[in-house]
């Protein structure tokens, strides 16, 4: 057993808890979704990747895959946040919320990530469809009242 006490939460961080868990589902969901969809440009344009080690490696090595890094990172965030807690109050998520929300408003953010974000929202409808889960869990981010 590690040196932190295990409490429980208080029902205000069980609500916080929820709000964040849900955006980190539809994070993933995207996530999958901008991986496949790359992928099949990716072997389109360079060649077949030859096995789920090698698209590791590409993933965590080759430029073309670097623009996803920012959404990865978004999501290791959350789940550090989710894991203490002591980081689960109103100001850490909606941190994170508007750190989520400046990297999928492609017209805020900069650098190669805005623009090959909007090209696989315009070449394929599971990103489309994932963003606005994000995009629905993004809208919710003050509790109900």
């Amino acid at each position: 057993m590690g040196k932190k006490e295990l409490r429980q939460l208080t029902p205000e961080q069980e609500a916080i808890r929820q709000r964040l868990q849900e955006l980190h589902s539809a994070l993933l969901k995207l996530h999958k979704a901008l991986l496949d969809s790359e992928k099949i440009v990716y072997e389109n344009n360079v060649g077949p990747i030859q096995s789920p080690n090698h698209f590791f490696q590409l993933l965590t090595n080759d430029p073309y895959f670097a623009w996803l890094r920012p959404i990865s990172q978004l999501i290791v965030a959350i789940d550090e946040t989710l894991d203490d807690k002591e980081q689960l109050t109103n100001d850490s998520v909606d941190t994170l919320m508007r750190q989520s929300v400046f990297l999928l408003v492609p017209a805020q953010g900069t650098g190669d990530f805005p623009e090959r974000y909007v090209a696989a929202l315009q070449r394929d409808p599971r990103v489309i469809l994932a963003h606005a889960q994000v995009a629905k869990r993004i809208g919710s981010r003050q509790p109900p009242a």
